[in-house]
């Protein structure tokens, strides 16, 4: 679905030489399910779709949210809503993204910035599904998803050198030793919130998933204090990502020297580091806080960042200023000052540098 498609078009031509199986299923319905089964077997798994795909695929989304079951999603936003400009770019998904599915269960939203993040945060993706099995959405929008840019060898060298395929507590045959209970328990109570998690077949064990809530080897209950184990076991997931794998949002500029600071995420990162090089020029000194790790937040260290006294603004391409209104949800901090742009067309550089000198 439009701005996802090259994800498709591109894969398909690579799957035979990179031993990936790729398919174009008939609905986004089908789509999210048949990946969730694959991912159920032990195979990796990822979607890609838009805002008005995305929608029909929620309700699987928080299956996977209480079976437990890793999926990756490629989310490349356009200005909705329904069919809307599908050939013009916005950051209008966000919100939903971080409130997708109903009921209350855990994922993680990343949004990277340009294109190395893209290949960096998308290997991450796959990581964080399987250590703490889970949705994991990754943010894009038309303007970073069709866009073109050459990455050097050298960060290709790195990345592949430097990258490490992380399962998770993942286990097959081979590995059962590593099975600490006599009694396999999928959705045993951990400290951490993860539980181990073995490939269907494997010999001697058995759980069940559905979409039911349930006891700690899978059956079905709606005994209310299993029901609370369960969910804040579920929960405990959050504070061990936030503890062992949440990145902090990036620093461009000085901090200390600056008086006007820029808070946005995702795809407007490379537009601000030019502003601000414009902005130099004319003596004005500004820093940028720039968020790719986006949901959740660790709620004390970005309260922290965004206390000081400092101008801040607020830059997005959309209107109500999501993700603004997301910091605020989890700080209840707000930023007054804002550069929003939602007519389909990505913000650019002179029109930041033009709106800072009018604050």
């Amino acid at each position: 679905m439009t701005p996802s498609s090259t994800v498709l078009t591109d894969l398909a031509a690579w799957q035979e030489n990179i031993g990936m199986a790729v398919r174009h299923a008939e609905d986004e319905i089908s789509v999210i399910n048949t990946a969730i089964g694959s991912s159920f077997a032990g195979v990796r798994s990822a979607v890609g779709t838009s805002g008005g795909g995305f929608s029909l695929m929620v309700e699987s989304l928080s299956f996977a949210g209480i079976t437990e079951i890793p999926i990756v999603v490629f989310l490349a936003q356009r200005p909705g809503p329904a069919t809307g400009m599908p050939t013009w770019t916005e950051q209008g998904d966000l919100l939903f993204s971080v409130f997708s599915g109903h009921g209350e269960f855990q994922k993680i939203i990343l949004a990277p910035g340009d294109n190395e993040e893209m290949i960096e945060l998308t290997g991450k993706a796959y990581n964080l599904a399987d250590i703490y099995q889970m949705p994991v959405i990754v943010m894009s929008d038309m303007y970073l998803s069709e866009s073109h840019k050459s990455v050097t060898k050298k960060f290709v060298d790195e990345f592949v050198s430097n990258y490490k395929i992380n399962r998770g507590k993942l286990f097959g045959q081979d590995q059962i030793s590593n099975i600490k209970n006599s009694k396999y328990l999928r959705y045993k109570i951990t400290e951490d919130g993860i539980s181990e998690r073995l490939v269907p077949g494997t010999q001697g064990y058995f759980y069940q998933a559905n979409s039911y809530e349930h006891v700690e080897d899978g059956h079905t209950t709606e005994e209310a204090q299993s029901r609370i184990d369960q969910v804040d076991k579920r929960a405990r997931k959050w504070a061990t990502y936030l503890k062992n794998d949440f990145s902090p949002p990036k620093i461009y500029g000085d901090l200390e020297k600056s008086e006007t600071v820029f808070v946005s995420w995702g795809s407007t990162k490379g537009i601000i580091l030019q502003a601000q090089k414009l902005l130099k020029t004319k003596g004005i000194e500004s820093a940028f806080i720039h968020f790719n790790h986006i949901y959740p937040l660790d709620k004390d260290k970005i309260t922290e960042l965004l206390k000081q006294n400092k101008k801040y603004v607020l830059i997005e391409n959309n209107s109500w200023g999501q993700f603004g209104k997301l910091l605020t949800m989890e700080t209840g901090i707000e930023i007054e000052e804002k550069i929003l742009r939602y007519d389909g067309r990505p913000i650019t550089a002179t029109e930041i540098v033009h709106k800072v000198i009018k604050l």
